[in-house]
């Protein structure tokens, strides 16, 4: 009888839904609302790392999750990417020069010539950001990609496009990180 009530509690809890994941010590969400009220969806989390030295924690939100690359870049859903610093400070020069390389690193020379102007715009919004704070790139269909630092919108960058190219600075052909990739897909 004990043995058969001691499994039935680990199926009901191995089945609950989890309210939220912990990494490097920062919540994440299982659940965020955009502002036009989308729902989107906790896909999976991780640390960006450097030189043994913790970066971020990054979670990636989606309206339907997924574990691939390709379906994530195909849907034309609300998406977001949540970067919780968690190094002392990253200037603002080494934030564009990384962006930068992961936009050299995943686009085509063609995506780069055609996004050029927006890549131009998406760097002009950062500043300096220092443990503790928190980047949302947001991205909503028929906007853009919105930049948030520290609660507050620095601006938005137009087109799908663009939006397939920053997400593959985490989950393209050369990720700023392998297992930080496989983290944000729920690997």
């Amino acid at each position: 009888m004990q043995k058969s009530l001691v499994m039935a509690l680990i199926v009901l809890f191995c089945s609950l839904p989890a309210m939220a994941r912990e990494v490097a010590g920062i919540h994440m969400e299982d659940e965020v609302t955009q502002e036009d009220g989308t729902v989107l969806l906790l896909n999976g989390v991780g640390v960006r790392s450097k030189f043994f030295f913790k970066i971020y924690a990054a979670g990636l939100y989606l309206e339907s999750k997924s574990s691939t690359t390709e379906e994530i870049l195909a849907q034309d859903e609300g998406k977001r990417v949540v970067m919780h610093f968690l190094y002392s400070e990253v200037g603002r020069d080494d934030l564009v020069e990384a962006w930068n390389a992961g936009f050299t690193a995943n686009g085509t020379a063609e995506q780069l010539a055609s996004l050029a102007g927006e890549i131009a715009t998406f760097n002009q919004l950062f500043d300096t950001v220092k443990e503790g704070d928190r980047i949302i790139l947001d991205y909503r269909p028929g906007t853009g990609t919105s930049v948030t630092i520290r609660d507050e919108v620095k601006g938005v960058v137009a087109g799908k496009p663009f939006n397939d190219l920053l997400l593959s600075i985490w989950l393209g052909k050369e990720p700023v990180a392998e297992d930080l990739r496989a983290g944000l897909l729920g690997s």
